[in-house]
């Protein structure tokens, strides 16, 4: 069994960093019960396209999807959470594969959009939606968040579904606590590891495609810039700044 300080040093390898490949082979080489908090927005499972064409990885099949969320599950730390967006259209898929891998339902979030994203002969499509899913009994770490939020519009430029960092902020605060490791594994344009990152949460991404992971890993890398340069003073005094 690895001691403690090998099982740092292993997640070291990890935290805070954007992982390029096959989420499934990069949680297998994550130690058991590693990180705080779960948020990722996989695939739906609905072959889409956006209006300029682009698609997203593995969103033809669920084969991936039940040993997903085991490695989730198995990398969760007991008594956390996981909030995962999916598609209602294959609601089944997610909850048969969520439950099998030991997660609960304990909560249902919808983000309401101000913009409608498609419209059929019978609804106009104005909000997304993520379910809570705890392993174990996780303790209560605040105030409950109201199951409705607003979902900011983003223009989707560096990802065909950018999630606003500032709807995401709140959960991450609601679900998570400051020094925590927030993981998605489905990290698309690195949204949720942004707004960690942004909260005083480490962050580990994940993104198999070859341009939306050099989105992401470009944007991070940004994000960390800017927050170094607020951190001194122009005479090198640390700030207040975060």
């Amino acid at each position: 069994m690895a001691t403690t300080s090998a099982v740092r040093t292993q997640q070291s390898n990890f935290t805070n960093t954007i992982l390029h490949g096959d989420c499934i082979e990069i949680m297998q080489q994550m130690p058991e019960a590693s990180v705080d908090f779960i948020l990722t927005d996989p695939p739906y499972l609905v072959n889409f396209h956006d209006r300029q064409g682009r698609t997203l990885p593995n969103d033809r099949n669920a084969d991936w999807l039940r040993p997903a969320m085991a490695e989730a599950f198995r990398v969760l730390k007991d008594n956390r959470l996981m909030l995962c967006f999916y598609g209602w259209p294959r609601a089944e898929k997610f909850l048969e594969a969520w439950r099998n891998a030991g997660f609960r339902p304990v909560g249902h979030l919808v983000f309401r959009k101000s913009y409608t994203t498609k419209a059929t002969d019978f609804l106009k499509y104005q909000h997304e939606q993520a379910y809570l899913l705890a392993k174990g009994r996780p303790p209560i770490m605040g105030s409950p968040l109201p199951d409705v939020q607003r979902l900011l519009y983003t223009g989707n430029k560096l990802h065909p579904t950018q999630k606003a960092v500032m709807s995401l902020v709140p959960v991450i605060r609601a679900y998570s606590l400051p020094g925590d490791v927030v993981l998605d594994a489905f990290c698309g344009s690195a949204s949720t590891c942004a707004a960690a990152l942004l909260t005083g949460r480490k962050y580990i991404g994940m993104e198999m495609d070859d341009a939306y992971f050099q989105q992401a890993r470009d944007r991070m890398n940004r994000i960390h810039r800017r927050i170094a340069a607020r951190r001194f003073s122009p005479f090198g005094i640390p700030t207040c700044g975060r």
